[in-house]
């Protein structure tokens, strides 16, 4: 038995990418993973990959800039399993790379709101099914774009600073309860996101999103007590 069998977690982008690697990784140590995506076809293939490998999960169809249907999917974990475990926010948008002065304010926005408001709505809604948990666990997926701050990466760099100071603020809140919040940084990888941002980057020369499953499920884990602290992965 693993220290999580029998545990609860969600993860949101879990159609691809880091999402998906983390999704079958806390599955297969026994986990029952809670999958969020947009794409149904994604979540079904994720699906397909934990069941074959012996584990279980439940597909939610959702797009995080629907706050009402976070808040919804709350109630539904309420219902179910009356807490929440663990809690991965993966999901994300980069935005467009320009000029700050040409960027388009609905991309700037979808930005926002993906990367850190659909966020603080998660914060919110699970806050109090993490507390619930004899050691819930959160971690959010942030970008080394936070600190860098290189020209026509503002949409993106802004969104995850922001990040970075919503998830620092709760886990101060978070002290003296059982739940603990952190910050992953997973530098880069061989997913979508980053050929988009790197087209002339051989993805070959990445290592795959698997690579930093093992992290995830260690600080999502009952067993580790580290909490306001953003982690590198090297």
């Amino acid at each position: 038995m693993t220290t999580l069998s029998g545990r609860v977690a969600l993860v949101t982008g879990a159609s691809r990418g880091i999402g998906r690697a983390a999704a079958k990784a806390l599955a297969a140590e026994g986990a029952h993973v809670i999958l969020v995506a947009r794409s149904v076809g994604g979540l079904e293939e994720t699906d397909d990959e934990i069941r074959k490998a012996g584990g279980t999960a439940t597909l939610v169809p959702l797009d995080l800039r629907d706050s009402p249907a976070i808040d919804r999917l709350g109630a539904t974990i309420y219902e179910r399993w009356s807490r929440l475990d663990a809690l991965l926010g993966n999901a994300g948008v980069l935005g467009t790379l320009t000029p700050l002065a040409h960027l388009n304010p609905k991309v700037f926005a979808e930005c926002l709101d993906v990367n850190v408001t659909a966020n603080w709505r998660l914060i919110r809604s699970m806050d109090p099914l993490l507390r619930s948990s004899d050691a819930g666990r959160a971690l959010f997926i942030t970008s080394g774009a936070a600190h860098k701050l290189r020209a026509y990466w503002g949409c993106y760099s802004v969104s995850k600073a922001a990040l970075e100071a919503l998830v620092f603020t709760w886990a101060a809140e978070c002290n003296g309860t059982p739940v603990c919040a952190n910050l992953l940084n997973p530098g880069p990888l061989r997913t979508r996101m980053r050929q988009k941002a790197m087209p002339g980057e051989d993805p070959e020369t990445l290592r795959p999103p698997e690579a930093v499953a093992p992290l995830i499920l260690e600080l999502l884990s009952p067993a580790c007590s580290r909490n306001g602290e953003l982690v590198s992965f090297k």
